[in-house]
């Protein structure tokens, strides 16, 4: 018998921890097996047919469901408060099936310029191929963002906070208008995790995550994660299982095991990304630092509003004329030159080999991503020692 448990009485730490795992596992295991096979064998011919019908619980096929997924799938959905979740093979491809699954040709999308790269590549190249419209806007403009929301669109696409420069969007004013047009409204909350922010409780109809990121937090697993109402997420399930972009039990078991210490690493990487990013003020070889947390962020006061703590990736741009973004990194001790973000350890990288690196430089200015710009995943080390590590580096320059 399932354990009945009302999970919106039960705090974040808890359902890191407990989500999807209160119930008995094979062999009475304390953790979520690692179920590898990709046939399950039946002798009844009717339950075979049963289950394949989806009239019965159980497996079939390992592109469609896998007993791991499922586990990985209802601590997402606990954690974002959804109905539902389904599993992807990394975040892009959440992201992509997330789209295709609801778009169709003559359809319109109106998303915020500075997305991640992958997904602008998505809407500047490959939705324009179908005959779908995409309308960007300045990402902070809510007018111009309402105003083409007004005019009709069946999907409104937000990303708060920004990668990599740390924007935010009013989660809940926008989904508003979002939904007087019938549009359905999809937030990109890799960035912030559903620790710090729950965009469905804000009126948002589909959350995505890059699993790869912060919920799995250790660098080793690629995975995606998209939560939403039954009806949706079977729509977006049924486009997985047939395009086959799935999430494999070896990685889900990584994000999983991750999972269990989201609250406690969110913690430190909130706290760690605060003060550094107080000290990077400080400096005069920095010219602008992008941080949410920050009073000075332009959107401060929505995100105070809207957000339970502000993340652990910051920005920040080099001052000069002179590209001095190579220097800066080779002279760092505690963090890794690496196209990734949301891990235990520090990260740092320029977009236009990070988060950007897909699109031209041309691209990457239409998008208002800024050429000297230095993103950094500010990991859960002793922050003395990583606020000292990035002055001496600093300071050669």
């Amino acid at each position: 018998m399932k354990k009945q448990i009302s999970w919106d009485k039960v705090k974040a730490g808890t359902q890191s921890v407990w989500g999807g795992e209160t119930d008995v596992f094979p062999h009475r295991a304390t953790q979520a097996p690692t179920v590898n096979s990709v046939a399950y064998g039946y002798d009844d011919l009717d339950e075979w047919i049963q289950v394949a019908k989806g009239e019965k619980e159980g497996y079939i096929y390992g592109r469609n469901t896998n007993p791991t997924l499922d586990v990985l799938e209802e601590k997402i959905r606990i954690l974002e408060g959804a109905q539902a979740a389904t599993s992807f093979s990394s975040g892009m491809a959440a992201i992509s099936n997330t789209l295709f699954a609801h778009l169709k040709s003559g359809d319109r999308v109106v998303a915020s310029k500075d997305t991640y790269g992958g997904t602008s590549k998505i809407f500047l190249e490959f939705l324009p191929q179908y005959g779908i419209e995409v309308k960007l806007c300045d990402t902070t403009d809510h007018h111009q963002i309402e105003k083409e929301v007004a005019k009709g669109c069946q999907l409104l696409y937000l990303e708060t906070p920004t990668n990599p420069t740390l924007k935010i969007q009013d989660i809940n004013k926008l989904s508003e208008a979002g939904k007087s047009v019938g549009a359905l409204v999809a937030v990109d909350n890799t960035l912030a995790t559903p620790i710090n922010q729950q965009p469905l409780a804000l009126g948002a109809d589909l959350v995505i995550h890059s699993a790869t990121k912060f919920l799995c937090g250790h660098s080793d697993a690629l995975g995606g994660l998209v939560c939403g109402n039954p009806e949706q997420i079977k729509k977006i399930f049924h486009f997985r299982e047939i395009n086959g972009a799935t999430l494999g039990a070896n990685a889900a078991y990584l994000i999983l095991r991750g999972m269990k210490t989201l609250a406690l690493r969110m913690e430190r990487h909130n706290s760690n990304a605060l003060e550094l990013a107080r000290c990077l003020l400080e400096h005069p070889k920095i010219d602008t630092v992008f941080y949410p947390g920050l009073d000075t962020h332009p959107s401060f006061d929505t995100a105070a509003e809207q957000m339970k703590g502000f993340g652990g990736v910051l920005s920040f741009s080099l001052s000069g004329t002179e590209d001095l973004i190579p220097a800066f990194l080779t002279k760092l001790n505690f963090a890794h030159a690496a196209a990734h973000l949301g891990s235990v350890d520090t990260i740092v990288g320029p977009p236009k080999t990070t988060s950007h690196v897909e699109n031209t430089v041309e691209e990457r200015s239409y998008l208002g991503i800024p050429e000297n710009l230095v993103r950094c995943s500010v990991g859960i080390e002793n922050i003395d020692d990583i606020k000292r590590d990035f002055l001496q580096a600093l300071d050669q320059l």
